[in-house]
């Protein structure tokens, strides 16, 4: 007879359940705290990589020390209130049916009270820490600030006092307040839960030990809402809640002594608190607090009701004259307005042969290249192989060529992964690594087929900025590099990173490898775990890909970077390229703000910001942040090699940029050690300037009667180019270009923006122009000197009863002529689309001329835009032909008196692209002989048709017809002989790690 199988004793897998929980826990703290560590460590690294483990160390140590304050404060205040309350509470309840419920929930919480009375303080102070330890900016620059030598209108307290005390002072009662309310709420829980405080028929029982908490809570609360109230008095400056920024007259005569008298009412009220708790009367204590409370509402919202309504109201412009003085003149302070030159300018509409003589150096430069539309160009042209990839927008600089300063539309070949025809890890990320060379062309020119004329082009990278040899064109750190690449080798190993084509048939793309310092090491088996970790990536830790010499890169795109280093600066939306000391450096222009500003105007970043290129995604957007005061404090470069970022103080004056100079000592340099390379491609930045033109709109009026009126308004343009409705219009962005202002003596480079009357409402205002303002973006080509015009704003205003079109009418002007309208038709014949380009407006000529630049592009999949037109306007009157120096002379009256940048090209009337050579050049004469036929004959039948001779119109219509019959016959042969003549696909880019043919020389 067999044995039963012997069991378990009961309760013993139990047991070993109990044993394994507090294991799973300490392995699941340890991996989480693995994890922390890791994502710390790595960015240590990367900081100490880049010299600025200064800011992450003062940046996480002010955190951390805050938020241990702020834990500290709320966890000892609730902690001892709820402890205090439980050791006095008393032994009896005066209540058996009470005491007996109480005493259910007492018996309840009993087994678990040593816990809850620990853990709700800490969970609260948890809180209450990561709450402070948000606001370590406000604190750093309290214990750093630096004085602004200026004096508000109000109480003549140093500036400074509201950006960097104030706003501090704020935060610390605030909090002071929260810990008071959530420890006196905690202590009367306990006192009510353990019987201290009890709800009786006879009223509410209180011990002495409650009444003696709720007292010194009460009081406590009193003292700090008195404070509160004191320092509201100041912050009636840096209100917005009126008509005008800034404390007005209700403010000034009712706000502001009530709440001193609210700030002694709430004072006293906490002394009799103190005393009810000595004494133990509350009569007194209930009374003061029932008229504190009568009193805020009557003195803090009644009382300044009153005045403005019947005070103030009746006689509003008289009386709020002196406020609106004062808010137009910290706003203009405070946006850098202040030093605005303003200038009449009685402009002409009349456009008179010779005109622009004395502007002939502004007219050789203006630019027809619209770098919003040529990335397709650079692309088709220079683009060389799928995994490379231009920006959707380009960039306006300038260059010194021949002597000269030459406008320059620039970018640079990124590298663009989602071209290539495989994902795997190694090629995404050890393989292709890098964009290569920078492409340029000149702004005020073109070629005779309307293709950009290039400065600087080709693979190896060629022209008059430089080659292979001069500078470093490899770009691992761009605009579009998002991802991580792991580059670096040992001495002597084989190159394994895609470099560039050859610039030989049949041979292989070369190989490189990296050789700065970009990043930090990922060669040892701890940082490879670390960065497996962060990147969330097993390829890191087991691909042969990575060697004891690796290098990561991440963080790549230079706002980030900037970002990271300087995390108190806001950063300009558009970063921009140049060729520098040998290097491709981007350029980032980072602001210091502030919203505390007294009597300034608030404004919306992202709002002021917005126009057709954010709209567009072609321009990264600022945050949705408000900023009553801000400053160009910094310029930063990020090496596109290296990713080395430099931080240089641009307005070393800022009092913000020197309190945080005080706090990050060694990150920013004076800019008296900027070269003289980066100091001549210093421009002035575009957002300062799009939120300085939302100002300006309402504050070019310094007359306090007029802005009262609002009967002098501006608006920026709406951009005629794109679509966009009356109720919601698209702003046309700045324009940056080579240009002399009436007072100047030669043309400087210049952020330009125009004005027309206020739009909105139910009507639409004329679309006239009111003004022009001008940035002088020219700092120099000394190295540390700035040069003594650069960021001075010019506003050009037009008086009233000086029609000017504005961009809108002139935009209206090109598209409803009959004669431009039939000539654009028939570029449009063929399946080619018309695209026209950014609308400049220029103050030359006594007046103003538009200047709009047409493409044409062909719908296929390889097509791009070249320009074929340009269209000019100055008055009423409108020019258009295929060159600018052409269109010029038909606007005044055959002579413009100048000669433009592309007066080269004149007789020699741009083609639609297509594929080079072969029976398309056939196809390609007879089409634009057809088209130049046509052209002729719409002329001919308007001036026939204007004198009246109908039997000559209708011969020119018949001329028009046969002219378009072989036009489009050209069009069809030209189409058939492309695809024909079309070239095979480019081969596919490798999907494995391609064998090195070439070594590229280090650093080259």
């Amino acid at each position: 007879m067999s044995r039963p199988a012997a069991t378990p004793p009961p309760g013993r897998p139990a047991a070993r359940r109990g044993a394994l929980t507090p294991t799973l826990i300490v392995v699941a703290v340890i991996v989480v705290g693995f994890i922390f560590f890791a994502n710390v460590w790595t960015d240590v690294l990367w900081y100490r990589q880049l010299g600025f483990v200064e800011v992450f160390l003062t940046q996480n140590l002010a955190r951390i020390g805050i938020f241990a304050t702020g834990f500290a404060l709320m966890f000892t205040a609730v902690f001892f209130a709820v402890r205090i309350a439980y050791r006095s509470r008393p032994v009896y309840a005066p209540d058996s049916e009470v005491r007996d419920s109480l005493n259910r929930y007492q018996a309840q919480l009993e087994p678990v009270r040593r816990v809850v009375m620990l853990g709700v303080p800490i969970v609260f102070g948890l809180f209450a820490g990561s709450a402070a330890a948000s606001q370590w900016q406000r604190v750093l620059l309290f214990f750093n600030q630096e004085p602004f030598g200026k004096t508000d209108p109000e109480f003549n307290m140093d500036l400074s006092f509201y950006l960097m005390t104030l706003p501090f002072f704020g935060f610390i009662t605030g909090f002071l307040i929260s810990v008071v309310v959530v420890a006196g709420i905690a202590g009367l829980l306990t006192h009510y839960l353990y019987g201290s405080i009890r709800l009786m028929e006879r009223g509410i029982f209180t011990s002495r030990a409650a009444q003696i908490h709720i007292a010194v809570a009460g009081a406590a609360f009193l003292v700090l809402l008195g404070i509160n109230f004191w320092l509201d008095r100041f912050a009636t400056v840096q209100g917005n809640s009126g008509k005008w920024a800034g404390a007005l007259y209700t403010d000034v005569h009712a706000v502001i002594p009530t709440k001193a008298i609210l700030a002694v009412a709430a004072i006293l009220v906490a002394v009799l608190f103190i005393v009810a708790a000595v004494i133990g009367k509350w009569r007194l204590p209930i009374i003061g607090t029932a008229m504190l409370i009568i009193t805020s509402i009557l003195a803090g919202g009644v009382y300044p009701w009153v005045i403005q309504q019947f005070q103030v109201t009746p006689s509003e412009q008289t009386l709020e004259e002196k406020y609106i003085g004062r808010n137009i003149e910290m706003t203009r302070a405070a946006y850098g307005l202040d030093q605005i030159q303003v200038e009449r300018y009685n402009a002409t509409t009349t456009a008179e042969s010779g005109a622009l003589a004395q502007d002939a150096q502004t007219t050789a430069n203006i630019r027809l290249l619209d770098p919003n539309l040529i990335s397709d160009a650079f692309s088709q042209l220079e683009q060389y192989r799928p995994y490379y990839d231009f920006p959707e927008a380009l960039n306006v600089d300038r260059y010194e060529v021949d002597g000269k300063v030459q406008d320059t539309v620039i970018a640079v070949r990124e590298l663009n992964t989602a071209g290539l025809g495989t994902t795997s890890w190694l090629n995404q990320h050890v393989v292709y690594t890098h964009g290569y060379g920078v492409v340029a062309a000149k702004g005020n020119k073109f070629t005779a087929d309307g293709k950009p004329d290039f400065l600087q082009s080709g693979i190896p990278t060629n022209g008059v900025l430089g080659n292979d040899s001069t500078y470093q064109p490899r770009v691992y750190f761009g605009e579009n590099t998002t991802d991580y690449s792991v580059v670096g080798a040992p001495e002597g190993a084989p190159n394994r990173e895609q470099d560039r084509p050859s610039g030989e048939a049949g041979q292989q793309d070369t190989q490189y490898t990296f050789t700065g310092d970009g990043g930090p090491n990922v060669g040892s088996f701890f940082n490879k775990v670390l960065y497996a970790i962060k990147f969330q990536s097993t390829d890191l830790l087991l691909s042969d890909g990575v060697n004891p010499e690796s290098q990561i890169l991440y963080d790549r795109t230079p706002r980030e970077r900037v970002e990271k280093v300087a995390p108190y600066l806001t950063v300009d939306g558009n970063a921009y390229p140049a060729i520098v000391d040998g290097r491709i450096k981007w350029i980032v222009d980072g602001y210091t703000t502030s919203q505390y500003f007294p009597y300034s105007e608030q404004a919306q970043l992202s709002a002021a910001t917005a126009d057709s290129q954010t709209t567009a995604g072609r321009s990264a957007a600022l945050p949705n942040s408000t900023v009553n005061y801000i400053r160009n404090s910094v310029k930063a470069t990020v090496d596109a090699y290296d990713g080395t970022v430099e931080l240089f103080a641009w307005d070393d004056q800022d009092p913000v940029l020197k309190a945080w100079q005080n706090v990050f000592p060694a990150s920013v340099k004076p800019y008296s050690e900027m070269t003289a390379d980066v100091m001549s491609h210093v421009r002035y930045p575009e957002d300062l300037f799009k939120v300085q033109r939302e100002l300006l709109g309402k504050y070019h009026v310094t007359d306090p009667v007029s802005l009262f009126k609002g009967d002098d308004v501006w608006s920026v343009p709406a951009d005629p180019t794109v679509e966009s409705t009356p109720q919601n219009p698209i702003k046309q962005p700045p324009f940056y270009m080579s240009l002399q202002m009436p007072d100047q003596e030669a043309p400087a480079f210049q952020l330009t923006s125009g004005f027309i009357p206020q739009t909105g409402g139910e009507g639409s205002a004329r679309n006239i122009l009111y003004g022009f303002l001008a940035a002088d973006s020219d700092a120099g080509r000394e190295a540390g000197v700035k040069a003594e015009g650069y960021g001075k704003l010019r506003l050009l205003q037009i008086p009233p009863e000086t029609q000017v079109p504005g961009p809108g009418q002139a935009q209206n002007k090109f598209n409803s002529d009959p004669t431009v309208s039939q000539a654009l038709n028939l570029l449009r014949q063929g399946a080619s689309d018309v695209l026209n380009g950014n609308l400049l407006t220029l103050p030359v000529g006594g007046g103003f001329l538009y200047v709009q630049p047409v493409y044409l592009q062909s719908t296929g999949e390889t097509s791009y835009p070249t320009l074929q037109r340009v269209l000019v306007a100055f008055g009423d009157k409108i020019g258009f032909a295929p060159t600018l120096d052409e269109a010029l002379n038909q606007l005044f009256g055959g002579d413009s008196g100048a000669a433009a940048g592309d007066s080269d090209n004149n007789g020699q009337t741009p083609a639609d692209p297509s594929a080079p050579g072969g029976a398309t050049d056939d196809a390609r004469a007879d089409l634009k002989a057809a088209l130049e036929e046509a052209n002729a004959a719409i002329q001919a039948g308007q001036t026939a048709l204007a004198g009246g001779d109908f039997a000559a119109y209708g011969e020119q219509q018949k001329r028009l017809s046969e002219a378009l019959t072989r036009a489009l016959e050209a069009e069809a042969r030209l189409e058939a002989a492309a695809a024909e003549e079309a070239p095979a696909a480019p081969a596919a880019s490798p999907t494995a790690t391609p064998t090195p043919t070439e070594s590229a020389p280090a650093g080259s």
